[in-house]
């Protein structure tokens, strides 16, 4: 008789088990616990006859992933991510999730495979052809903050590599069953196109930056006679099509306020600066030097709740520091510090 010495395995639960795996994660196979991280490094995912037929193991991680990104690094040391599953508390962050999700697998054509078949299906369903829009959400800064966090560790690059595999696979797939009734194969689509010399995917139809140039783009930095853009660090050209991360030049301070609400811990004074003589309640003095302290990176002189809607402002801005003076809108500290803060991706 034939010894069998291999088993079969389908070729997207080996991508994002090993994916999930250098991540940090070991995935395991539990019934009745549909998916559930335990804060030790195991994620658990439904036996397949407990699953729906349109669900995954590939999606399943997928999904969780997400979750983990929202949530940032020290949610794996968390149950569940630390998400309350049992409430509504924490909608908002499902609905980020999701937002993510959408960012990630629309431009390679991999929305419709890896979509998520939770009860928050109908959000899904329902975001418009720009998945951070209404920018006022209070889902959308947790979902650019998450899609940040996927150029950084332990998701990176790992993530990206699994995602490039099953769009290799999908396409293939497609290629040859895209018309079988009822397949999730029929929903992949074609990879959006990708800009000339960054490589990063168009802006889709319908956003705001469908007709727009990297010449109206503030990240698109001036570089000697041309254009260099700031997210892929390469030049560009004025002319070229806006990709999916375009921004309008023209920024307002005061819907952002990302450089004085999160960063550097302190702001050191330049001698003995006017703010230091007319508001010497913001000023501490450590080793003969003058500075602002900014207790968790926020400035204490800045005004603005941080809510979607708020409006900033300096309430010693005619006495602002000489730091604070050559702070430029729209420079490259300017743009990675609205990142920081959600406002980019």
């Amino acid at each position: 008789m034939r010894a069998v010495t291999h088993r079969y395995e389908d070729p997207l639960d080996r991508i994002w088990i090993t994916c999930a795996e250098r991540i940090g994660l070991r995935v395991v196979r539990l019934e009745g616990a549909y998916a559930t991280s335990d804060g030790r490094g195991t994620l658990a995912i439904a036996t397949p006859p407990e699953l729906d037929a349109d669900d995954s193991l590939a999606q399943m991680i997928f999904h969780e992933l997400c979750h983990s990104l929202v949530q940032g690094p020290e949610s794996f040391e968390q149950p569940d991510w630390g998400l309350d599953n049992e409430s509504d508390r924490d909608v908002v962050r499902e609905h980020a999730c999701l937002r993510l999700q959408a960012l990630l697998t629309r431009p390679l054509g991999l929305a419709g495979v890896l979509a998520p078949t939770t009860d928050f299906r109908l959000f899904w369903d329902a975001l418009g052809p720009d998945p951070l829009a209404p920018h006022d959400d209070p889902s959308v800064p947790l979902a650019r903050l998450a899609f940040v966090r996927t150029h950084q560790g332990p998701w990176a690059p790992h993530l990206r590599e699994a995602l490039l595999a099953t769009a290799a696979i999908a396409q293939a797939t497609a290629a040859h069953g895209s018309h079988a009734p009822g397949s999730l194969w029929s929903r992949v689509e074609p990879p959006r196109p990708r800009h000339p010399t960054t490589e990063l995917p168009l802006a889709p139809a319908g956003t705001a930056g469908e007709h727009e140039t990297c010449g109206t783009c503030a990240w698109a930095a001036r570089h000697g006679t041309g254009r260099r853009c700031l997210h892929a660090e390469r030049p560009t050209r004025t002319s070229s099509p806006a990709c999916e991360r375009w921004e309008p030049a023209t920024l307002d301070c005061q819907a952002c306020g990302a450089c004085c609400r999160e960063a550097f811990d302190t702001l050191l004074l330049h001698g003995r600066e006017r703010i230091a003589r007319r508001h010497p309640e913001l000023v501490v003095v450590r080793d003969d030097v003058l500075e602002i302290p900014r207790p968790g990176g926020r400035c204490p002189a800045l005004e603005g709740d941080g809510s979607a809607s708020a409006r900033y402002a300096c309430r010693v801005y005619d006495d602002r520091p000489r730091t604070c003076r050559d702070f430029t809108v729209g420079s490259a500290n300017c743009l990675l510090a609205r990142r920081r803060v959600g406002l980019a991706i």
